[in-house]
């Protein structure tokens, strides 16, 4: 009879499902940053990068005395982060492209994959942002009457390959981008660079599309992964530049220029005008794995360029992401130069000659600190989750983000209950309360670092053979957690949680009634670099939480 009883119970656990957590409350979250490399603009100068952290790929225009730019953000939502500025140094997010779920489904994806390379320009009173949803198809181009948003749906494009970018000249508008070459590829990273003409009107292509460089500046050498072109127009010529030698350290900025739009162009003998490959690595502070530039012209005539670069903080270690830098555009002999070789590129330059600015722009370059008390009615929008969310992951409450919990980290069929900040500083404590109790075996809440699906770590509250722990965890290229250290806790009170970062170790505290006690130091975090992680993003770190799905066994 007993024997039967417990069968019975089991079996209405199984039919009625795991008990699920109660919600996690996460408030007064901080951040505090300090740049390794140690530098102090003069009163004419501008600091790089000028967007510090996961920023990718920039693309720049001007529209009147107003700057926008906008960069990659792969799996993340919300994406493509829009920036407005007008002295091309203080930068305000002003919205993201993507902010509906009916704009794009990144589920299923790796947080590398999804949105590759957006270029946005202007005309005719519109907003115009083409790019490539990588595994989640393909090439796009999205309209909005102001960058701000909304954007539209996508326009789906009906060609292969990444990195699509409008010219327009006068009324016309055509698109150049990274296509498979002409012929049989002749070696791994073998690309070429198409033209086709875009019909705005109707959102669709129109006429022939051509070949206009075959694998980069000399295909005897083989070049690899040309790409991120854009097109300029000046004095009877056509520039393309674009980015070879793919996005590591051997990433570069060359240049091509013809007298007709599809060509013949031809190399500039100078190139590449922008890289870091060739420079000692082991000098103090350096910026490598330059390129991805886009050109701009001030209404002063002056022209400046975007670019992406990264700051190690060991042998091509950085766990921040490729980031966003500005450089002035020197014309010599008709060709632009971007930096001479053998030059690093510089931490604080001469600013922009451009009088106004935005005075009140939050700063996001150099030393700086933010904080959240989640008091107001919705998130600022640079908090990013992983993965489109089907429904929402969280709630404010007055002074609180609540989570629920959903897809686990590492599980790509959905979005966790993830919602982070960039890491913009490889020097960084980051800080949260929260009041969590777990009701089953694993479930758990806390900060998680993401680098990626299969590189993260967690730092919080979970329940391990039936008792509430405070833990740090950790997945290093893995599918399963590593516990690396852990100690009893009472959930029934609030928890602080601080994470101190330097470089590539880490420190975890908790505090508890005022008093702190360190769970783990020195924990060795290179594991969060792009270099062990691999794929194109940064860190992202935040409140996470999730309910555990337990199975209970039905036996006689």
């Amino acid at each position: 009879m007993r024997k039967t009883r417990r069968a019975a119970l089991l079996l209405l656990a199984a039919i009625a499902g795991p008990a699920l957590a109660g919600p996690a409350r996460f408030s007064d979250f901080r951040y505090d940053g300090r740049a390794q490399e140690q530098v102090t603009p003069g009163p004419d100068d501008y600091r790089n990068p000028i967007l510090s952290g996961y920023y990718p790929d920039p693309s720049i225009t001007r529209v009147g005395e107003t700057y926008y730019l906008v960069n990659s953000s792969f799996a993340h939502y919300p994406g493509l982060p829009v920036f407005r500025s007008t002295d091309m140094v203080h930068w305000r997010q002003i919205g993201n492209a993507i902010d509906r779920p009916d704009q794009f489904d990144f589920n299923g994806l790796r947080s590398s994959r999804g949105m590759f390379a957006p270029d946005i320009s202007f005309h005719d009173g519109l907003f115009y942002l083409v790019g490539t949803c990588v595994d989640c198809g393909g090439n796009f181009v999205l309209t909005a009457k102001d960058a701000a948003g909304p954007w539209s749906k996508p326009h789906w494009l009906p060609f292969e390959g990444i990195d699509p970018s409008i010219y327009w000249e006068g009324d016309r508008a055509f698109i150049v981008n990274n296509r498979a070459p002409a012929e049989p590829p002749r070696y791994e990273g073998h690309r070429a660079i198409w033209v086709q003409e875009f019909d705005w009107h109707t959102l669709k292509m129109s006429g022939e599309s051509r070949q206009i460089v075959n694998g980069g500046v000399d295909i005897s050498q083989k070049p690899s992964w040309i790409e991120g072109p854009h097109l300029l127009k000046r004095e009877g010529f056509y520039y393309l530049i674009a980015a070879e030698g793919g996005t590591g350290d051997q990433h570069s900025e060359v240049v091509f220029r013809a007298r007709d739009l599809r060509g013949p162009f031809t190399p500039y003998a100078g190139n590449p005008i922008l890289s870091q490959r060739n420079l000692d690595p082991a000098r103090p502070h350096p910026v490598t794995s330059a390129g991805h530039a886009k050109l701009v012209q001030t209404q002063a005539g002056d022209w400046w360029a975007t670019f992406l670069a990264t700051r190690p903080y060991g042998p091509d270690l950085y766990n921040i992401g490729r980031e966003t830098f500005l450089l002035p555009v020197a014309w010599r002999d008709g060709w632009p130069h971007i930096l001479d070789a053998g030059k690093a590129i510089p931490y604080a330059a001469k600013r922009p000659a451009l009088s106004m600015r935005d005075a009140d722009a939050p700063p996001t370059s150099g030393d700086f600190a933010y904080r959240d008390r989640f008091d107001g009615p919705s998130l600022s929008m640079d908090w990013i989750g992983l993965r489109t969310p089907k429904a929402p992951l969280y709630r404010l409450e007055p002074g609180g983000l609540v989570l629920d919990g959903a897809a686990a980290l590492g599980d790509l069929s959905g979005a966790p209950a993830f919602i982070g900040r960039r890491q913009q500083h490889h020097v960084a404590t980051i800080s949260t309360d929260l009041s969590y109790r777990p009701a089953a075996e694993d479930d758990r809440a806390g900060l998680a670092a993401v680098q990626s699906d299969r590189s993260f770590l967690f730092f919080g509250v979970t329940q391990k053979d039936g008792k509430p722990q405070i833990a740090m965890m950790v997945r290093e290229d893995s599918d399963r957690d590593r516990l690396v250290a852990a100690a009893p806790i009472d959930p029934t009170k609030p928890i602080r949680l601080t994470i101190a970062l330097d470089g590539g170790t880490a420190r975890f505290a908790y505090g508890v009634d005022g008093r702190e006690a360190v769970l783990a130091s020195d924990v060795d975090i290179r594991f969060l670099s792009t270099h062990q992680a691999g794929g194109f993003v940064g860190t992202v770190i935040g409140p996470y939480a999730w309910a555990a799905r337990v199975t209970r066994p039905i036996s006689n």
